[in-house]
């Protein structure tokens, strides 16, 4: 075993002219009141890596352009599409208008498992919250429903980029194994 070369690893991927024209997994990613910069360029990059449909910026979450966004992004800005909404109340109402079901990244009442999300699902609006105080309880108030990643030790959430990544890639495996079992 050898660690492929930059090189070689591009001759596989992706470029950025044939991602325009790419069908994208049906997941969106939706930020509600994030506030670093880092955290945002992070997750674009991740959207970038599993294909996400979109990533929406919304309320306070810094949007491009800024070097700190570009700086974690690696040129993920430009791979996204992504768009900013002043009010997160606002951008979860056009996504559901455009028949995506809204599933907050939350601790509740009645949150399932991360990992549960079936055919029903997609579309899927995945969203995640400030990092500090997560999504806003009258937010959640507009979310079709709830998932959570388990806690195992003392502290009860993860850093918002690395809850992203698991989420987002859990649930572009369950498309892929959910479209590969109906053809």
């Amino acid at each position: 075993m050898r660690k492929l070369l930059n090189a070689e690893i591009k001759k596989i991927r992706l470029n950025t002219s044939d991602i325009k024209n790419t069908i994208r997994n049906p997941v969106t990613i939706l930020l509600d009141n994030v506030r670093s910069l880092y955290n945002v360029g992070s997750i674009f990059r991740t959207c970038d890596a599993a294909l996400a449909k979109e990533l929406v910026l919304a309320g306070f979450t810094p949007h491009p352009p800024r070097a700190e966004i570009e700086k974690t992004a690696l040129g993920a800005v430009e791979t996204v599409p992504w768009r900013y909404f002043k009010s997160t109340r606002e951008a979860i109402e056009i996504l559901k208008s455009e028949g995506n079901n809204i599933i907050a990244v939350e601790i509740t009442d009645a949150s399932r498992k991360y990992d549960n999300l079936n055919i029903n699902d997609f579309p899927l609006c995945l969203i995640l919250g400030n990092e500090l105080i997560g999504i806003d309880n009258q937010i959640l108030t507009f979310c079709d429903d709830a998932i959570e990643i388990p806690m195992y030790g003392v502290k009860h959430s993860l850093n918002v980029s690395v809850a992203t990544g698991i989420v987002l890639f859990e649930s572009v495996k369950i498309w892929n194994t959910i479209i590969n079992n109906n053809t």
